[in-house]
């Protein structure tokens, strides 16, 4: 397991650091994962659920650097009260492994939520979780009727706290976009990339997000157009459907040498605010300069304030994150204008923009109708019908 030295990678690439300053890489390869595997199968076994799978994947990739493995309780406590770690580091989300029952023994074998075998955990310690808190602090709710907090709550109370080493990591799902932050890292100085946005999707893109990608990519040398590909709510656009659409849209419409397709592998908390701040905050990892933050970032129903996602960045110091936050207005066309903008840019009333609800758009494709250009580029639309159909 290694890290890279923040100093040499401003120097040698041009790209920011990592957060924390060094990329974490908590793999074991070669013997050493055979040793470690052989080692695993004698030892008491804790199953992950899809969310915490997804964690440990992008801890041990670098994703959640400085994280080393799962959190104890100071770093909890912390980052639930104040948005930092123990170290004093920015940080929004707690990132935890539950277990039914207190664990006996300093060691655990750790296996993914469909029961491969996949790390070890030197338990550093065993806490209890106060839930509640958690969800009032991080979801600003404590209903479970909230995505996010229904899976805090049924995960439990119990959490175990420590570093992990992984030999095996998880099946991806789109193995062809499986670009860990070294990688990303070494493409971006490949090409000459120090200024570069990411943007983070769980949904299609349509023409409005378009807008706002490409109004960024003006300013930066690169997109990293990065749709999260972990587990969602039952009514999102499945992953395999919208990767096609990204893939048909930046095929037609984006130029090939300013933009990077990458699958995030993280499971959707549905947090808000907080969210906002932990998605930007990976994207610096992978090696982001910058990170779009649109209307209602990360946000479900109705417990977030539109741009909520926006003010959280003013709570934490100048630079203090590093990377630079984008924030984007709802944007939508506009028939007088003739092109795309939003209240900032746009004079003209309501009636003359071009606005579809999600409710809408999906009636109308299970119709097998093409939303609006304006809404929606036809070769988007069209990987959308076809999905709907065969649903």
């Amino acid at each position: 397991m290694t890290t890279e030295s923040s100093t040499a990678l401003r120097k040698n690439t041009g790209v920011i650091a990592p957060h924390g300053g060094e990329l974490v890489n908590r793999l074991v390869t070669g013997d050493d994962a055979a040793q470690l595997e052989s080692e695993a199968q004698g030892l008491p076994r804790l199953r992950l659920t899809e969310k915490q799978t997804a964690d440990l994947d992008m801890i041990a990739s670098g994703a959640l650097s400085p994280l080393t493995g799962f959190m104890g309780q100071a770093d909890y406590d912390r980052v639930i009260d104040e948005m930092h770690l123990e170290s004093g580091l920015p940080w929004a989300i707690p990132v935890t492994l539950s277990a039914d029952e207190r664990p006996s023994g300093d060691r655990l074998a750790l296996e993914g939520y469909e029961g491969d075998l996949l790390a070890v955990i030197d338990v550093a310690e065993v806490y209890e979780a106060d839930r509640e808190r958690e969800a009032q602090k991080v979801f600003r709710t404590t209903e479970d009727a909230h995505p996010g907090v229904a899976q805090i709550y049924a995960e439990g109370t119990t959490l175990v706290g420590g570093p992990i080493a992984v030999f095996r990591r998880p099946q991806p799902a789109f193995p062809k976009l499986q670009i860990d932050p070294a990688e990303t890292r070494a493409a971006f100085a490949e090409r000459g990339w120090s200024r570069i946005v990411g943007f983070q999707t769980r949904n299609p893109v349509h023409r409005a997000h378009e807008y706002i990608q490409k109004c960024a990519l003006e300013t930066v040398d690169g997109l990293l157009l990065h749709p999260l590909v972990g587990k969602t709510k039952g009514d999102d656009v499945p992953a395999e459907v919208r990767v096609r659409c990204y893939e048909v849209l930046l095929e037609k419409y984006y130029p090939a040498d300013r933009t990077m397709l990458a699958a995030f592998p993280a499971a959707m908390r549905y947090g808000g605010p907080r969210e906002a701040v932990w998605h930007a905050i990976c994207r610096k990892n992978y090696g982001c300069s910058h990170f779009i933050v649109g209307r209602d970032h990360a946000g479900v129903g109705s417990y977030y304030g539109t741009y909520d996602a926006h003010r959280i960045f003013d709570e934490f110091e100048p630079h203090e994150l590093d990377i630079e936050p984008m924030f984007f207005d709802h944007t939508f066309f506009c028939r007088t204008c003739g092109n795309m903008g939003s209240a900032k840019t746009c004079p003209h009333p309501s009636d003359d923009h071009v606005h579809l609800s999600g409710t809408k758009v999906r009636e109308m494709l299970g119709r097998g109708e093409v939303p609006p250009v304006e809404f929606s580029r036809p070769e988007v639309a069209q990987v959308l019908i076809e999905a709907y159909r065969k649903a």
